[in-house]
């Protein structure tokens, strides 16, 4: 009877055993690091702080570009593909698209009057060329086809910023607000593959994906990951390289409808120069 019950024992001790290894088989892929990432989960964008219209008492429109292929602004475009839960810029604005957590406005304007829907900028990204193709069962024949070539987002190397500088009285500060962002592809011509244009896809409203922002991670390229860098802090404390292509004027043209090569460097650094000269000389007596 001793024998028999401690077989009995025996058999349920290795059953649970197994089941127990099954159980932590099935609870999920190894951890792929040294910890658990919740704290990203959790993080909330700084609010603005509140502003009246009779203490701003000076503004400045400015265009900027962040040009993608810069090595400071390289975290912005890479992983060219997910991985994980790391993904590029654009990536995570076109998901958010996708989720309808952001929403996408028309190119044409960049006050944000058109909205779109995600089906709709599907479409308009999407990219259809007509080709011939030798026929499978007699490749002496050809035959036209159209080929549907779906959005990638590697192919944005630049982004198109629009911000406000302004002065509080009430705070006695000046601060920069961006308002929007535009991807920015080349067009490239099939028949010689030059560059023909640039070509803008949509705008996205700044303030509405900070949310957004704030829940992804950016790479850090001095703590790794370690760093806890979200892409709204990168936007948020400026840590990116551009430079200025238009500036509110009574023409509203952009600085190479005026200039070119050396000059149109010029005029930007001339803009960039000019927005530090005024803020410097609020505080000379």
């Amino acid at each position: 009877m001793k024998n028999a019950l401690f077989l009995v024992l025996s058999l349920l001790f290795v059953a649970g055993i197994k089941f127990s290894s099954q159980a932590q088989v099935l609870e999920g892929p190894p951890r792929d690091g040294v910890y658990d990432k919740t704290a990203i989960t959790q993080v909330q964008p700084i609010q603005y702080p509140y502003l009246r219209e009779a203490d701003i008492v000076w503004t400045r429109r400015i265009w900027r570009i962040i040009d993608l292929r810069e090595k400071m602004n390289q975290p912005f475009y890479f992983p060219e593909k997910p991985q994980n839960d790391w993904r590029s810029f654009v990536q995570i604005i076109m998901d958010g698209l996708r989720e309808g957590t952001i929403t996408a406005y028309s190119s044409e304007s960049d006050q944000f009057l058109v909205p779109l829907k995600f089906t709709e900028l599907q479409d308009k990204l999407e990219r259809i060329d007509s080709v011939r193709l030798p026929r499978p069962e007699n490749p002496d024949i050809m035959y036209d086809t159209v080929i549907k070539n779906e959005f990638d987002p590697a192919n944005v190397k630049k982004l198109k910023i629009k911000e406000d500088y302004y002065f509080d009285r009430q705070r006695s500060v000046m601060e920069v607000r961006i308002l929007g962002i535009c991807p920015v592809v080349d067009e490239i011509d099939k028949t010689t593959g030059e560059k023909r244009f640039e070509k803008n896809l949509f705008w996205i409203y700044f303030p509405e994906c900070r949310n957004l922002l704030a829940k992804n991670e950016m790479f850090n390229l001095k703590n790794g990951s370690a760093g806890r860098l979200t892409y709204d802090d990168v936007f948020m404390k400026r840590i990116f390289s551009s430079y200025i292509y238009k500036e509110e004027n009574v023409y509203d043209r952009s600085i190479n409808e005026y200039s070119a090569g050396v000059d149109a460097l010029i005029e930007a650094e001339n803009s960039k120069k000019s927005l530090f000269e005024f803020e410097s000389s609020l505080w000379e007596y």
